[in-house]
């Protein structure tokens, strides 16, 4: 896993903050200094920061999970969608459907609802519709795509959320919070951090700052992901292995029949011996 240097932070724009009167005092300690009535971010702090989110998010790829990034802001939208779909994960680039996380049952049915229409255009049905009928399904189901298309593929809760502008999206972080859902984002100097699991001090605005911080994070998930395939290989190599060195049923049967003639014998002498001792015992007093 890469983690951003000092010099790449730097380049991208990573430092800037916002003015010096937008500034939210709980980020006092991530900014390092105010220059010309601009907050300057501290990027060793952002270096330190970065890495430790890349680590968590890369052992919640690695255990299978979803992460779910948001990012509505015109910045970060293309970035959000190529490096997400780049390792598989849903994201939202458009409006926030409201109650996505806290009401995620209805949220499912919508998505279904493009499921059936699909349905409707492979088997026939579109063809008993009138014109405008189809028009309208159409026009509906263009509109679930561009607003749930991207979390087609989330059947469950996300397990994390990872924010571009948390000011933004507080609805999003306020819906994960309510769930006990982790959040990672980037947080610029006018945005509040309190309500943050994990914290990336960062400029937000930037889509070059953007790029390089999701660029750290999906890297470490797909080294995550990776990790995952080599470990279902082995587990699975590992109990074909065991598979075959067991016996089959049918020899085990054969071995317990042969143990039990290759006993036998030697029993039978022993009842011969017993059933001849009460002769004998009888013989004698009939002796005497």
């Amino acid at each position: 896993m890469a983690t951003p240097t000092f010099d790449q932070l730097l380049e991208a724009g990573c430092h800037f903050g916002h003015l010096k009167r937008k500034w939210n005092p709980a980020m006092a300690p991530y900014i390092f200094m105010e220059r010309n009535g601009i907050h300057i971010i501290d990027l060793y702090k952002t270096a330190a920061k970065a890495e430790e989110a890349a680590n968590a998010l890369k052992q919640i790829a690695k255990s299978g999970k979803k992460v779910l990034f948001v990012a509505t802001k015109k910045q970060a939208k293309e970035v959000i969608a190529t490096k997400a779909a780049s390792v598989g994960m849903p994201y939202v680039i458009e409006r926030w459907p409201g109650g996505m996380l806290t009401n995620f049952p209805t949220i499912r049915k919508a998505v279904k609802k493009m499921d059936t229409i699909d349905k409707m255009s492979k088997d026939g049905t579109f063809d008993n519709l009138s014109k405008r009928e189809k028009l309208q399904i159409t026009r509906q189901r263009a509109k679930l795509e561009k607003t749930l298309g991207s979390i087609a593929s989330l059947n469950r809760l996300p397990s994390a959320l990872f924010v571009v502008d948390v000011m933004k999206e507080h609805i999003a972080v306020a819906e994960a919070n309510r769930l006990g859902i982790p959040v990672f984002a980037m947080v610029d100097t006018n945005s509040d951090p309190s309500n943050i699991d994990f914290v990336i001090p960062a400029n937000d605005d930037a889509s070059k700052s953007i790029e390089l911080i999701l660029d750290t994070v999906c890297s470490a998930m797909a080294e995550g992901l990776e990790e995952r395939k080599v470990e279902n290989v082995d587990k699975g190599n590992e109990e074909g292995e065991a598979a075959a060195e067991a016996p089959a049923p049918g020899k085990r049967r054969r071995v317990r029949r042969n143990e039990a003639a290759a006993e036998a014998p030697a029993e039978a002498p022993a009842a011969e011996a017993a059933a001849e001792a009460p002769a004998e015992a009888d013989e004698k007093p009939a002796e005497a």
